[in-house]
């Protein structure tokens, strides 16, 4: 049976080689809605405890914890095709 894996043979799959655009594209979209929708970072900065704001605080964390437990995100996807 031939392994019909989402990684090109260098190993990294379309999200890890297409990282920098994805964070481009994030960090324009941020400054865009920073322009364009004023409100929305006046109302995310009023969530703020002992000068951190907790809506940054909320995505590291979710950012990170995923890594600390080591998920394969490729297993993930895997999980529903199998029966």
């Amino acid at each position: 049976m031939q392994n019909k894996s989402t990684k090109p043979a260098s190993g990294m799959g379309f999200f890890e080689r297409y990282l920098t655009v994805w964070v481009a594209l994030c960090i324009i979209a941020g400054v865009a809605i920073g322009q364009f929708f004023p409100i929305i970072p006046q109302t995310l900065s009023r969530f703020e405890y002992a000068h951190v704001s907790i809506p940054i605080a909320i995505l590291i964390w979710l950012m990170i914890y995923p890594m600390m437990l080591k998920i394969d995100f490729a297993s993930i996807l895997d999980a529903g095709k199998k029966t």
